[in-house]
């Protein structure tokens, strides 16, 4: 049996000086490369799953509102496997693994993704499209992996000063995606409940129905298009868990949700008033996704 310290994981050597250290570093790896890099790597786990969370009320929210078509039909993943070249061998032309020895940079990265302090974990949904990402870090350092395929990965490794510039990178939308005009404004903000029952009510087409609860909530009819935007013009969803896994147990810090609607990201975000509790959708920018996650980071960090 292979025992594999996590605590003793290889650090992420420091980057050459000047310009180009602070620059993040890449690689494109196959799966049968990605898993002999771990192999080499003391058997370090890889993050394809992320940290069990449960639902919470975003994110049942996010899914009623957020129904996009299924990811096509899925490739026969062995198949296309068994076509790809020995793993060691590409491995070695590529000069990342010479004998038993292993890139220092990518097996530093590695030892990243397997013993972290903080973890955010993405899923982004485009359509067909759907990127899987994992961000750790550690003592300043940021590794990431990310794939569309679970075929090939992007594994990344850089200064957490440029963590902000690489998570924007996770959210920005293909060029082939239109943007145009929006039945949903900029700033929206809505008593929780509504939105909820008006997104059961929308797949549905009860049209009568969202006019029946926006005068239940003592809320003017124009608001009924926009509640139904809400449902049809949904082409995607992006969803960030931040956890603590420094210790024995995962301690889930928060999640971030957003909505692709018409004229691009909206962030999904309740509080909590003295009329009840409310859903705030704000029009975002893929740049401002580090801005929502960092309260949580911050807390988490701390």
């Amino acid at each position: 049996m292979v025992t594999v310290d996590l605590g003793a994981a290889p650090p992420v050597p420091p980057a050459a000086g000047g310009a180009l250290g602070a620059l993040p570093r890449r690689l494109s790896l196959t799966r049968p490369e990605l898993l002999v890099v771990a192999e080499h790597a003391g058997g370090a786990p890889l993050p394809f799953e992320p940290p069990g969370t449960g639902a919470g009320r975003e994110e049942r929210l996010d899914d009623r509102l957020g129904r996009t078509p299924g990811t096509g039909d899925r490739l026969d993943l062995q198949a296309v496997l068994g076509r790809l070249h020995d793993p060691r061998a590409t491995l070695a032309r590529r000069g990342l693994l010479v004998g038993d020895v292993l890139d220092e940079g990518l097996s530093g990265a590695i030892g990243l993704l397997a013993s972290p302090r903080v973890a955010v974990d993405l899923d982004v949904t485009v359509g067909d499209v759907r990127v899987r990402a994992w961000h750790r870090e550690r003592g300043g350092a940021v590794a990431s992996l990310a794939t569309a395929d679970g075929i090939v990965f992007e594994l990344s490794w850089f200064p957490a000063e440029r963590w902000a510039a690489e998570l924007a990178r996770t959210a920005v939308l293909p060029e082939h995606v239109p943007t145009g005009p929006s039945a949903v404004p900029a700033l929206l903000d809505l008593p929780y409940g509504l939105v909820d029952a008006a997104a059961e009510a929308e797949p549905a087409r009860r049209d009568g129905l969202l006019s029946a609860l926006a005068a239940q909530h003592d809320i003017g009819l124009d608001v009924v298009p926009v509640l139904a935007a809400l449902s049809t013009e949904t082409a995607g969803r992006l969803r960030a868990l931040v956890a603590d896994i420094s210790g024995k147990q995962t301690t889930v810090a928060g999640v971030v949700s957003w909505l692709l609607l018409a004229d691009g990201w909206h962030a999904l975000r309740t509080h909590r008033t003295e009329a009840g509790d409310r859903l705030e959708v704000r029009r975002v920018e893929a740049a401002d996704l580090a801005t929502e996650l960092a309260p949580v980071l911050a807390e988490v960090r701390a």
